[in-house]
């Protein structure tokens, strides 16, 4: 984002920001609650849900950096955002950001370029909740977390820590708990992924996860 403002946007915007550290499970936003401030994710994963009347929740995305949390111009949030890990946030008063936004096409720009990719990413994820298997479900949520969790990271091998539990996993694809741990371990056999203390995973090869992923 700040790559579209020039020196003197930057320092104004600067002086409204405030850089804010959250634990994994803190509450960043409630869905329907008024939005007052965006967000950028500086480190760490971001989920996102919704709530039906009757309490039952559905995660409905993720969000890593260099994401904006918050939707341009709307007046209240359209979904709950919650801290999946550890999480590092660049909060920006929304009128701050929508003042600056006003007046700059480029950053307008970039933020609905970002808005289109998440629209897209939100289309194939369809995809793979509506047609893939259960395996491929599985794999193409680990090679999702490995290519987004750190976005400068180079070269086939990854290693992260699974931003979410078994259950989130299970809730964010659709199947069972057992389901999600029987394709695990299942490619843990195959060795496409090795499992450290349960939720340390490392990827030797990523070309291999993504042939594992039906795509």
């Amino acid at each position: 984002m700040c790559g579209a403002l020039s020196a003197d946007e930057l320092l104004a915007l600067s002086a409204h920001t405030r850089l804010v550290n959250h634990e994994s499970g803190d509450e960043l936003a409630g869905e329907k609650m008024p939005a007052e401030s965006y967000a950028t994710v500086i480190r760490g994963v971001v989920k996102l849900t919704k709530t039906l009347e009757d309490g039952r929740q559905q995660i409905v995305g993720l969000q890593f950096a260099p994401d904006l949390l918050g939707r341009l111009n709307a007046n209240e949030n359209a979904v709950s955002v919650e801290a999946a890990s550890d999480v590092n946030l660049c909060r920006i008063p929304k009128a701050a950001l929508e003042r600056v936004v006003k007046s700059n096409p480029a950053l307008a720009e970039r933020l609905m370029s970002q808005t289109l990719r998440e629209l897209d990413e939100a289309r194939d994820w369809m995809v793979t909740l509506g047609r893939k298997t259960a395996a491929e479900k599985v794999a193409s949520f680990l090679l999702l977390i490995a290519t987004h969790l750190d976005p400068e990271a180079g070269g086939e091998k990854r290693q992260f820590d699974l931003p979410l539990s078994r259950a989130d996993i299970a809730d964010f694809l659709g199947l069972t708990i057992e389901t999600v741990s029987r394709q695990m371990s299942k490619l843990k056999a195959e060795g496409v992924i090795s499992i450290v203390a349960n939720r340390h995973i490392e990827v030797p090869s990523l070309s291999r996860l993504k042939a594992c992923c039906g795509s």
